[in-house]
């Protein structure tokens, strides 16, 4: 057993082997040392190998998909190892045989479909990563090309896009993938060594074999059963890599099953909106910074009641849209429902008992699902016939219309045929059976019908014998090692064999130490067609089964089409009800530069407020649209306390850009916005400590990031830039900032700063404008009214916010004071000298101009000096003599 368990870890090295003995999977050696750990399990002994003994720990086979639920969530992979022959066999072949056993299955963080294993709400992505080598040579610079295919398995969707290096990681991480398989040499190149350090063990290497451009068409045209890939669209050849190497890890972790995909969908490049991985983690779009799904966007506005519309939530939130008529066709599907609350409220009731089927479907058509299982394909092809009836009468918009199509489309017959075939209370195993309908099969209910008698007949016989015999006690039991049995208690035993008719009627079988056993001929006879009629029974139930299992595998893309409508009408549920709820408005989208916002507000901060302190949230309007005859977006220099809402404000705008391309309704009270084809954020304080990267080294990527980057149709919200240094420094660094965004890369912009000198910015850049978070002082204190206000503030009340917090009063007279002696100090006048100065490509060009010939005397004197080599007062000499010869020149 051992050498058999040792050959078969070999070939799956990077998994843990559940290895099946009887009614457990065993662990062995390290692997049951990890398990140990990681499920709290006791780790026991067995036997010994090269003198060791063995570490053994093992968890029940009917409680597996609780302990592959934790060992999954810590990032394990699991290889199934069962017995794929009967015990009888391998006797047949010797004492010593051991019974054969293979894997049957990796399971795998992105590969999963246990119900119990999946959050019903939640995509389970398995990502792959092809690259193309450039000509440049290379390993992942000049000229290389990438693209990411992801596969949820368990629904069976199937999407690939191209990337680059410069995006990959936001690409990535858009999609949240469970696992993300790459190609060894990927993996270990030092130039995308950063991605993977940020992705951890989400990254599982594999070999390159499995990427491989020039046997991808061959592959995917095997899967699919084409003959050429080019049938489903055109793919670049990282395209082809990437979706090769998904369906050959598929094949690889499923062995000889194959799930439902569906054929790779293209996502054209461009079509969605880009957020940066700094900028999706900064904005709390599914996710809080701490992890949770409370506090984030996607859980202020999901008011779906489906997975399936949950999970298309999701992504339509992580990829909003980037063209303005697929946005409206969302919108007018929202508007539609909004007006029409009653037709609305009856979808919703309709699409709350619908279940997952597109689930359901891909556990059928890996052998995994059971009766409950079909059962949720007939709910849900109900719902879908429920759904056209209510929206019979009704002039759909064209986004519903063609759901409703997507609909009409679902078989009629396999919904039929599930409904006469299915009962109405379902078994979790299909080896229970009595799942199959009384009337469905002839056979199966003769069989049940003699299954049925036979028991009544074993009560009647039992009644008869005591009655015969006189012993009230006498039972007719049924075990698995005896059968049928005849069972009095002890004292009774001279009844049943005092005789000599006795003892030929009632045959011993077994004396216990309180009872005795027996049979009699007819009981065995009658034993005999009982066993029959219920191995016959199930066995045509199960028959019954595997017929419905491949009709609705032959269904499976219809199937899946109609689940997408359902989400879909869902989601437009969802958001028509959040508008109504949370008065919400229509956003106008166009293809414009326009970004005017009229009461924006926070949609989760907002929500937060209502719970727990009842106050309402300070609504403020917003306008970066180009004004006049200008062709860019304006940029707003936002100043004013802290605890005024700053961070607050910049968020909420790019949120509602968020909310409005991905065709949802926006918190505000009207807003118009042009389309944003990226967003950049740069909020917060975090550092990179593992990488070796402090606070102000973050932000400076971050921001590097967005000037390198964004483009005049991008929204850009950048707050307090430059803090993490000494004050000049951050002072420099966020001037230049500010010019460069208005000079070079010509956005609508947000930037919020604390360095108030930045104001006098707006005298020379045009499309800069101050606005400033007001407050009052009252009395000493200061009241923040949260509300944005054009202008500029002379104060940030730092100290007035430090007295909130709880410093001792000591250190806060202490900071009043100090405050009040630098502000007296020599500051006045640098914004506006620096101005004069503007605009920093007029500064670069000086800078970068040849020098003068020659250099007179100022310059001699300077190329003289040595300040290595000065003393303290040599130095001060020598600067008195440098200013004469400045003042002379």
């Amino acid at each position: 057993m051992m050498e058999q368990f040792i050959e078969i870890k070999a070939a799956n090295q990077d998994s843990l082997l559940f290895y099946r003995m009887g009614d457990f999977y065993e662990l062995f050696f390290q692997d049951a040392e990890i398990a140990s750990r990681a499920l709290g399990i006791t780790l026991t002994k067995r036997g010994k190998h090269q003198g060791e003994d063995i570490p053994m720990c093992g968890v029940p086979v009917h409680a597996a998909d609780d302990y592959l639920q934790k060992l999954i969530a810590q990032g394990h992979r699991v290889a199934v190892c069962e017995q794929v022959e009967d015990p009888a066999e391998a006797k047949k072949r010797g004492s010593k045989s051991v019974v054969r056993r293979d894997v049957v299955r990796l399971v795998t963080p992105g590969t999963i479909t246990e119900e119990k294993l999946l959050a019903p709400s939640e995509a389970n992505y398995m990502m792959t990563l092809g690259r193309v080598k450039g000509q440049g040579g290379s390993a992942s610079g000049n000229g290389d090309s990438y693209a990411l295919a992801w596969i949820d398995i368990s629904t069976g969707s199937f999407k690939v896009a191209e990337s680059a290096a410069d995006r990959l990681l936001a690409d990535i991480l858009r999609v949240d993938p469970r696992e993300l398989i790459v190609a060894d040499p990927i993996y270990h190149d030092p130039e995308l060594r950063a991605v993977f350090d940020v992705l951890g063990r989400v990254a599982n290497p594999q070999p390159a074999a499995l990427f491989d451009s020039a046997a991808a068409s061959g592959r995917i045209a095997r899967f699919y059963g084409v003959a050429t890939p080019e049938s489903f669209g055109q793919f670049s050849r990282a395209e082809l890599a990437a979706i090769s190497g998904a369906i050959a890890y598929v094949e690889k972790t499923q062995i000889s099953e194959r799930p439902p995909l569906a054929r790779p969908e293209r996502e054209e490049s461009g079509s969605s909106l880009f957020i940066d991985a700094a900028t999706r983690a900064n904005l709390e779009l599914t996710r809080t910074l701490s992890g949770n799904r409370d506090g984030s966007l996607l859980k202020a506005i999901d008011r779906t009641v489906t997975g399936g519309g949950a999970r298309l939530l999701a992504e339509r939130l992580t990829a909003p849209l980037t063209d303005p008529a697929e946005i409206n066709r969302r919108l007018d599907c929202v508007s539609f429902l909004s007006a029409e609350t009653r037709l609305c409220e009856a979808l919703r009731a309709v699409l709350k008992g619908a279940p997952d089927m597109p689930r359901a479907l891909s556990r059928l058509a890996l052998r995994r699902g059971g009766p409950r299982d079909l059962g949720a394909l007939r709910a849900g092809l109900k719902a879908a016939r429920q759904v056209l009836e209510a929206v019979s009468a009704a002039m759909l918009p064209d986004g519903l219309k063609n759901a409703c199509d997507a609909l009409s489309s679902l078989p009629a017959d396999l919904s039929s045929n599930l409904d006469r075939a299915l009962a109405e209370e379902l078994p979790l195993l299909r080896r229970d059976g009595g799942f199959v309908r009384a009337g469905y099969n002839a056979e199966l209910d003769e069989m049940r019908a003699l299954r049925d008698q036979s028991r009544r007949v074993i009560a009647g016989m039992e009644r008869d014998l005591a009655e015969e015999t006189g012993i009230r006690s006498l039972k007719i039991r049924h075990n698995n090692v005896l059968g049928y049995y005849i069972e009095v208690t002890a004292n009774h035993a001279e009844v049943m064999n005092g005789t000599d008719a006795a003892k030929a009627r009632f045959i011993h079988r077994q004396t216990m130490a309180n009872a005795m056993r027996f049979t009699t001929t007819e009981l065995a006879g009658l034993e005999t067609k009982i066993a029959n009629a219920a191995d016959r029974a199930l066995q045509i139930e199960l028959a019954v089964f595997d017929a419905m299992l491949e009709e609705v595998v032959s269904h499976a893309e219809a199937i899946r089409a109609g689940a997408a409508a359902l989400s879909e009408i869902d989601v437009a549920a969802a958001a028509a009800v959040l508008a109504a709820s949370e008065n919400y408005c229509r956003p106008v989208v166009d293809d414009g530069l326009s970004f005017h916002i009229d009461g924006g507000r926070h949609p989760v901060v907002e929500q937060a407020l209502r719970r727990q302190l009842a106050d309402p949230f300070v609504a403020n309007d917003c306008d970066l649209s180009p004004e006049g005859d200008a062709k860019h977006g304006a940029i707003w220099l936002l100043t004013g306390p802290n605890m005024g809402g700053k961070s607050t404000f910049l968020r909420q705008n790019a949120l509602i850009a968020i909310l409005a391309q991905m065709g949802f309704f926006v918190p505000a009270a009207a807003a118009h916005i042009g389309i944003v084809d990226r967003l950049f954020s740069r909020v917060g304080a975090s550092d990179d400590l593992a990488r070796g990267r402090s606070t102000f080294m973050v932000e400076m990527v971050e921001t590097a990031a967005i000037l390198n980057q964004a483009g005049d149709r991008a929204l850009v919200i950048l707050d307090e830039i430059g803090r993490g240094t000494a004050t000049f420094d951050g002072l420099s660094i966020a001037w230049a900032a500010v010019e460069y965004l208005h000079e070079k890369n010509r956005c609508r912009a947000i930037f919020a700063t604390h360095f108030h000198e930045m104001t006098a910015l707006a005298e020379k850049l045009s499309r800069l404008h101050n606005v400033t978070m007001r407050v009052k002082e009252w009395e000493g204190d200061v009241v923040f009214l949260h509300e944005v206000g054009m202008g500029a503030a002379d104060r940030s009340y730092g100290v007035q916010v430090a007295r909130l917090a709880g410093l001792p009063d000591s250190v806060v007279e202490r900071a009043r004071e100090v405050l009040r002696q630098l502000e007296e100090g020599e500051t006045s006048g640098k914004a506006a000298r620096l101005v004069d100065d503007l605009p920093l490509f007029s500064v670069a060009a000086k800078r970068e101009a040849p020098k003068p010939a020659g250099g007179g005397a100022l310059a001699d004197a300077m190329e003289s000096l040595h300040p290595d080599e000065m003393t303290p007062r040599e130095a001060l000499e020598a600067l008195y003599r440098l200013k004469e010869l400045a003042a002379r020149s």
